[in-house]
């Protein structure tokens, strides 16, 4: 019997970068992982979050296809967890229903994020966008502690873009911008903004 290896990371520790292989299937049971790609120029887009329960579509990718790693995963708090070996994978995907099913569903659930990605960048208007990560990333308070090229990230935008978006929230009232965070000041307004359709 293979057993699982342990997986504990602090907040900033890389657990996988375009072209490095993939050690195993990460089942996480404390803590978030910022999966993300970066462009030549720099240009980051933040693809999906990894939480417990939830599985990393990079990863399972990598373990099906026998390929290597193509984004970034960063630990964005603290993470705990396990890593199940590649061949341990295969035999309980093969053997372990509950496993399978598990693991099934949290994928279907992952496809859905990548639509509402897709819908979010081709159809959405940007300062609807800029509001649900806002919000997102508040996660029900009024303080996102971010950069302004965090929040290009989080956009698919650039930073410039995203700074004078906030400008003009800021002049509407909608939120305050201080030095590395934006204080959401009419939370009403911005649910409002984060449902338009366009």
């Amino acid at each position: 019997m293979i057993h699982d290896h342990p997986l504990i990371c602090d907040r900033g520790d890389v657990l996988f970068s375009p072209g490095s292989p993939c050690t195993g299937f990460v089942v996480l049971e404390e803590g978030t992982i910022r999966v993300s790609l970066t462009a030549a120029n720099g240009r980051e887009v933040v693809l999906y979050r990894v939480e417990p329960g939830q599985v990393c579509l990079q990863t399972f990718g990598c373990l099906m296809d026998g390929r290597d790693y193509s984004a970034e995963g960063v630990a964005e708090t603290p993470v705990r967890g396990a890593i199940v070996p590649p061949g341990e994978f295969r035999r309980r995907m093969a053997e372990d229903t509950g496993f399978r099913d598990r693991v099934l569903a949290a994928i279907s659930t992952r496809f859905h994020d990548f639509e509402r990605l897709v819908e979010d960048v081709a159809l959405t208007g940007f300062d609807t966008r800029l509001a649900r990560a806002l919000l997102r990333l508040a996660k029900g308070g009024d303080t996102v502690n971010a950069t302004h090229e965090r929040l290009a990230a989080e956009t698919a935008s650039g930073r410039a873009f995203v700074s004078r978006r906030l400008a003009e929230f800021q002049r509407n009232g909608l939120v305050e911008v201080t030095r590395g965070a934006v204080h959401l000041r009419d939370l009403p307004a911005l649910t409002h903004l984060s449902q338009a359709e366009s």
